[in-house]
């Protein structure tokens, strides 16, 4: 038997192979015992806590801890072996590698703690729906940036030349840049518009000849529902570069509204005319206290008078338009005040 295990394959002895397997396997084990110590003893640690940050902090180290366990156990297998340089030197190069990746791994796993401990519930209490949509991506863009690092930090710990590297990603970098450059002012104009916050979701404003309610803000487009009903996409670049006009943020919508009446207006008439306008704007509990009456024209049929009323914030433009109208109608009616309507008065000139 002894014979047996001091037989050599590949420069070592089954001894010598079965020890290093046996190392991979005790690392196994060991591995899957630390989780079930994460799993059970941890969990009642945490539990006295009030905070839910250390369980989440726990939960997203056990597994890279445990996987690390592994990686050990494996690197002190191959170095128990005698093996060829050139395999070693692999081996060694891709253990740095892997080690990197891990410790990314670790601070991604421990940055989605964080998100959701904190960055989640700010976003849910915020007023603004426009964080709820950049918060995923700059969570992927810190993640990306993390992985970058590890793997940039593992190969050149495993002796690569990393600015070279860098160096060629940077020319080809350019290249993208120059091809995306559309993509990209608009993903730069999403930030803008997170920063200078000059509308947000259900606002309507007017842009690039566009009127509509905001629906969506993206990382490269936002979307408006029209007031005929349509969905637009509107590149973000564009309100980087043309003037966003933001209907919703008017203290009040001013109506301008013209009365012609008929020639055979008495000047008394006229001025009941213009009080009554001015009652009628000021029983009106959605319009301000501040209109502008002027008789301003003797038009081709009719006198006219120039009624500007303001309606007040928030208020259903067409409601009180319709209110208005109505009551308009109404009183002028009740006070025998007749609109105008184009009429020609034909003279016969042969008559005698």
């Amino acid at each position: 038997m002894s014979d047996m295990l001091t037989q050599t394959y590949y420069g070592n002895s089954i001894k010598q192979w079965m020890i290093a397997l046996s190392i991979i396997v005790l690392s196994m084990i060991l591995a899957k015992v630390m989780y079930w110590l994460f799993a059970r003893f941890s969990r009642l640690v945490t539990s006295k806590s009030k905070s839910k940050f250390d369980d989440i902090i726990l939960d997203m180290v056990e597994e890279p801890a445990v996987f690390f366990v592994v990686v050990m156990g494996i690197w002190i297998a191959i170095n128990y072996l005698t093996l060829p340089e050139k395999l070693l030197s692999f081996v060694g190069h891709a253990y740095q590698v892997i080690i990197a990746l891990l410790v990314g791994w670790l601070l991604s796993r421990l940055f989605d703690a964080v998100y959701e401990q904190y960055v989640i519930p700010f976003t849910e209490k915020s007023e603004s729906d426009l964080d709820d949509q950049l918060a995923p991506v700059l969570r992927k863009g810190i993640k990306m940036v993390i992985w970058v690092m590890a793997v940039i930090i593992g190969l050149n710990n495993a002796g690569y030349d990393v600015a070279a590297l860098i160096a060629g990603l940077g020319i080809g970098g350019l290249a993208l840049a120059m091809a995306a450059k559309d993509t990209i002012s608009n993903v730069f104009g999403g930030f803008t518009i997170f920063t200078d916050k000059p509308f947000k979701i259900k606002d309507r404003i007017k842009i690039a000849g566009y009127d509509g309610a905001v629906i969506e803000i993206g990382v490269r487009s936002t979307r408006l529902k029209t007031l005929e009903g349509r969905i637009v996409t509107i590149p973000n670049a564009k309100f980087a570069d043309a003037p966003v006009e933001n209907v919703s943020l008017e203290p009040t919508r001013k109506v301008i509204l013209n009365l012609g009446l008929t020639y055979d207006t008495t000047p008394d008439k006229m001025e009941m005319a213009m009080e009554l306008l001015k009652k009628i704007n000021l029983a009106n509990p959605r319009t301000t206290d501040e209109p502008i009456i002027s008789f301003n024209a003797f038009g081709d049929f009719s006198l006219n008078v120039m009624f500007i009323y303001y309606i007040q914030r928030g208020e259903s433009y067409a409601t009180v338009q319709s209110e208005m109208n109505l009551e308009i109608l109404k009183q002028f009616n009740l006070a025998g005040l007749e609109f105008a309507f184009p009429t020609q008065t034909h003279y016969n000139i042969n008559q005698k």
